[in-house]
């Protein structure tokens, strides 16, 4: 689908697509805008809400006053999830997961480790998300080598049906990674 149709489509006909059309949308879960990136929403919500609420318990405290105590907490820990969750929104912004599914789905076949007989939906697809999404998670690392353990650990629980094993996995998900250094 162009873009042309999806800025003339209205947000109810896309949440009321099914999953695989929303995907391809990348389309917000709840307002069911495309291109959304949930992924750096989410993961920014989670990281930076941890430092934020810290941050920002105590700067909302501090300007709170008097009346702070547990309330100032509580307000300082929204402040930090809204500004965490917006600044992984700006990172998930730079990771276009739609754009990153359509240029594997091109190029897989190309790399060294493809195999005749794989499935890119089956096999590939979620060892080149783990990669990429790993990139969202981990802006820290500067070397895939940093994260390949945790990768692994999840790949053995989310790979689904791929017929992959970790070392035909990590090859793909390295270079997803690698991509988007």
């Amino acid at each position: 689908m162009n873009n042309s149709h999806i800025d003339e489509m209205d947000r109810n006909q896309i949440k009321k697509m099914s999953d695989d059309a929303k995907s391809d949308l990348n389309a917000d879960p709840i307002t069911g805008e495309p291109g959304s990136h949930p992924i750096g929403t989410g993961i920014g919500a989670v990281g930076v809400a941890a430092v934020g609420a810290v941050a920002g318990a105590a700067a909302a405290g501090a300007a709170v006053g008097s009346i702070g105590g547990p309330l100032g907490a509580l307000a300082g820990a929204a402040v930090g999830t809204i500004i965490g969750g917006l600044a992984g929104h700006a990172a998930g912004e730079k990771i276009d997961p739609t754009k990153e599914g359509a240029y594997w789905r091109e190029a897989h076949r190309n790399m060294p480790y493809y195999q005749d007989g794989r499935d890119y939906d089956r096999d590939y697809k979620v060892a080149y998300q783990l990669g990429y999404e790993a990139r969202a998670k981990h802006p820290e690392a500067k070397h895939f080598s940093q994260v390949e353990g945790a990768l692994h650990l999840e790949w053995e629980r989310n790979k689904g049906d791929s017929m992959l094993t970790w070392e035909e996995a990590k090859a793909a998900a390295s270079d997803a990674w690698n991509r988007l250094v």
